[in-house]
């Protein structure tokens, strides 16, 4: 627990991320000192349990209502919008995943907060970055206007710290599987989509090539991720806002094999749509070295143990 987090705000607490952050930080630090804040999904029943406000991240007063009702002294910003729904308005996604950020940091500069954390994505590599075990710095030129974004954040981050000395962070995240809350239009959606449709229509085709491998991450080992740094000591972190997470990277047929094996009628096909080609722009794999080095990043879950815990999840929820 980091003394220095005593009422925390989370920024979108209703999409994939958010709805399983926000319930980990009330168990942790108290159910009245974690504000959600949701937009466009209606929060579900256990988010209304404590302090829950509507609030758009693109309007700077109301941002700055709520840090000002809760006294708020640390903000997880998660409002973004994905990769494959950024294609389909780029401008939007720029509105949001940049001006909205900018905001913030605003805010976080005149109220003193003491901490803001932001994901930042496997979306900021493009073609030129090795496939396995893509560097902690290497080349930034991706290939999606998501991408493009989460860059901007990532530098945008780095350079509030080291010119005022806010203490912004940020994690690369891979894709995200959850078994709580639908993935909201990214390129990994289908390692989610994939145990959904096998259990409910015993058939999946999937959006990208059979050999098609991305960095995944199972929802808890993300949690973990984001409240890991947060309570990461500060005086240990060289990096800050660009920090590579890795946990599994299962090609979409090892994937498809392994929910085969549980769910033994499970037909799939591989059929890739438009969102190969981000699909194709993205390491396979990432070192995360300086996040186990600086702050002990290391993930529980390996492809067999979230496979099992997700069909099972997913069998008592469906």
């Amino acid at each position: 627990m980091a003394e220095d987090m005593q009422r925390i705000l989370v920024i979108g607490a209703t999409g994939q991320i958010g709805s399983e952050l926000v319930p980990a930080l009330r168990e942790k630090y108290g159910v009245d000192s974690v504000v959600g804040t949701y937009l466009t999904q209606k929060p579900s029943n256990d988010l209304n349990r404590g302090p829950l406000e509507e609030v758009n991240v693109m309007n700077r007063k109301a941002m700055e209502n709520v840090i000002k009702k809760y006294d708020i002294d640390s903000v997880f910003n998660l409002a973004a919008i994905l990769s494959a729904k950024g294609e389909e308005n780029p401008e939007e996604a720029f509105r949001v995943n940049v001006l909205g950020f900018f905001n913030l940091l605003q805010l976080g500069l005149e109220y003193q907060l003491n901490r803001i954390i932001i994901p930042s994505s496997i979306g900021v590599f493009g073609p030129e970055v090795p496939d396995e075990n893509a560097p902690n710095e290497t080349v930034l030129r991706p290939t999606s206007m998501y991408g493009v974004t989460k860059v901007t954040d990532e530098l945008l981050g780095n350079y509030y710290f080291n010119k005022f000395g806010l203490d912004v962070r940020g994690l690369r995240l891979p894709g995200i599987v959850s078994s709580k809350t639908l993935p909201g239009g990214g390129t990994t959606d289908y390692a989610v989509e994939a145990f959904y449709k096998a259990l409910e229509v015993g058939h999946y085709d999937f959006f990208v090539r059979e050999d098609t491998a991305l960095p995944l991450m199972y929802m808890p080992d993300c949690v973990k991720s984001l409240i890991d740094l947060a309570e990461a000591d500060l005086s240990n972190l060289e990096h800050h806002c660009d920090f590579n997470v890795s946990s599994l990277s299962p090609t979409a047929g090892e994937l498809a094999r392994k929910i085969e094996k549980h769910v033994p009628n499970f037909t799939y096909e591989f059929k890739p749509d438009e969102r190969q080609e981000i699909a194709d722009s993205w390491p396979n794999s990432m070192d995360d070295t300086p996040a186990r080095e600086e702050w002990g990043w290391q993930p529980d879950y390996g492809l067999d143990e979230m496979v099992e815990d997700m069909i099972e999840k997913l069998r008592q929820k469906l």
